[in-house]
């Protein structure tokens, strides 16, 4: 391998040893996202903090839709939880929360958590791994991109890095993600971090007496060693911010809330970081999901009271600290479960699920309605995608950050309409549109049911306007409608013949505004 060729795929941050206990700390260089941050044209202390749920999350056994229950009783018999134990929520009659999440119910009734329904993309991959992908590269589902969505803008704003960082304008790791390295921070030229297979052991391309390694690969890994000498700056400045700090309040003893506990302390301690990640796993619910006999505990239950106490915990501890107006958090999945329960009492792999966000400098509340439970729901039946997960990265970059249109298109790709998630001081969302959208029907269609062909009737309030058919599994049939309008009323014709019989989604979306109805094919 060529010198050149070797650098190019090499790291430019390091897996740091376990500074804090038997956590690893990552030291991510620049990202396109994290560029973004950097160059934004308010300056800002602001920090992003995402909590991966590893394993594709059963979003309707944590946000469960009350006005639903019956049918969602007779898909889920073996692992639906009691009405009477769903935890309320203010100003949602037809919406509650696991029972074990008493801490996010505080949370969402003092206005400090979001929940958005049915966030996926279209043509779900239910594969964790490619799946994974598309969440970390902001890909479509038919596009094979080796590029993590920070990792691209690195390669157009900062080519040079890791040369000459750390510096005094930033001393700091611009992110940090405890535990493994994800493909978000691919570069298309190189990658932004490199995991060391044992933690503790950063420099063993050394030899024993700590010389330059000569022959084949010698310079690429004197290379590598001075790579892993400047993380050892960024390791020096996170344990100084570590020791600054002391966490407020109290944490359980589960992985998410170490993994928080550590966050909270180095935001506080001074630490310029824009973004940090961390993660819990278990969420592949298969088998088991519940207790057969109290559907309230169990393995899910577990997962949800670990998530709801962690979170609920730091963002305590970031408001002890008097952080909290600095800090926003979000959660993600690589998928969701299909709505119907299986007969090992889990769930298989689905398309949509439910996403929170969190902090005190949000609009609080519920964006979405509660997916449609049919009364026969079939096997491959899954939530219908109200969100495209790229709405809601492209909404926290443009209102959290204040990136200008230009570089956000350039970082996700494409042109993703924003949502009212971020009340800033600047950068602020209006809602006023949403708010009255929430009571009018803006997408119908007539025949419906239908046996050949459909006009689908919309209402936009001008701009980006979208319309899309899916089959129930999440698949997207057409997009008859994708484009810049006025403001006004349309009407699509939409050919159905070739579609077999079944139940159809037709999902509009214009900027926020976001709405489904469901379609019939018949025979």
């Amino acid at each position: 391998m060529k010198r050149r060729n070797f650098i190019k795929n090499a790291a430019a941050g390091v897996m740091l040893p376990s500074l804090f206990g038997r956590y690893n700390v990552e030291a991510v260089g620049m990202t396109p996202w994290l560029s973004a941050l950097t160059n934004a044209a308010t300056e800002t202390d602001h920090v992003l903090v995402i909590i991966r749920l590893n394993g594709g999350n059963d979003a309707l056994q944590m946000v469960i839709p009350l006005d639903q229950y019956s049918n969602l009783t007779t898909a889920r018999s073996n692992i639906i939880i009691n009405e009477n134990s769903v935890l309320r929520l203010n100003g949602l009659t037809g919406t509650g929360l696991h029972p074990a999440m008493t801490g996010m119910q505080s949370l969402y009734n003092e206005g400090k958590l979001k929940i958005i329904q049915g966030v996926g993309y279209p043509n779900q991959n239910f594969s964790h791994f490619r799946s994974t992908d598309i969440y970390m590269s902001a890909s479509n589902a038919t596009e094979n991109i080796t590029t993590g969505w920070m990792g691209r803008y690195l390669a157009n704003e900062y080519a040079n890095y890791p040369t000459g960082y750390p510096n005094n304008q930033m001393p700091d790791p611009l992110a940090i993600q405890l535990n493994e390295m994800t493909l978000t921070f691919q570069g298309p030229a190189q990658t932004m971090g490199v995991t060391v297979s044992d933690p503790n052991s950063p420099y063993n391309f050394l030899d024993d007496n700590g010389n330059t390694l000569t022959g084949r690969m010698g310079k690429e890994l004197t290379y590598l060693r001075n790579i892993a000498k400047q993380a050892d700056k960024y390791g020096e400045v996170i344990q100084i911010a570590y020791n600054k700090a002391a966490n407020m309040v109290t944490y359980p003893n589960t992985s998410l809330a170490n993994q928080l506990k550590i966050v909270a302390r180095l935001i506080k301690g001074g630490l310029k970081t824009r973004v940090y990640m961390v993660q819990i796993g278990g969420f592949d619910t298969h088998s088991n999901q519940t207790d057969q006999t109290d559907h309230s505990i169990g393995a899910y239950a577990n997962l949800m009271t670990q998530l709801s106490q962690g979170i609920t915990a730091f963002q305590r501890d970031c408001e002890a600290m008097r952080i909290q107006d600095r800090v926003l958090g979000m959660t993600f999945s690589e998928f969701g479960r299909r709505i119907k329960s299986n007969g090992s009492i889990g769930t298989d792999h689905g398309a949509s699920y439910a996403s929170f966000v969190f902090g005190t400098r949000l609009y609080g509340g519920m964006l979405g309605v509660n997916p449609t439970i049919s009364a026969n729901v079939g096997a491959g039946d899954t939530v219908a995608m109200q969100y495209d997960f790229r709405s809601i990265y492209a909404s926290i970059l443009a209102d959290w950050f204040c990136v200008n249109p230009t570089d956000l298109n350039t970082i996700m790709l494409r042109n993703y309409q924003k949502l009212p998630i971020v009340n800033s001081p600047s950068c602020i969302t209006d809602t006023h549109d949403l708010n009255v959208a929430a009571g009018l029907r803006l997408i119908s269609s007539y025949p419906n049911p239908f046996s050949f062909a459909t006009t689908i009737e919309f209402e936009t309030k001008g701009g980006h306007t979208m319309v899309q058919i899916f089959d129930v599994e999440g698949q997207l049939i057409a997009t008859p409608v994708d484009g810049q309008y006025t403001e006004g009323k349309y009407k699509v014709y939409f050919n159905g013949g070739h579609l077999p019989a079944g139940t159809y989604y037709a999902r509009l979306q214009n900027e926020a505004i976001s709405q489904v109805r469901t379609l019939m094919k018949v025979q």
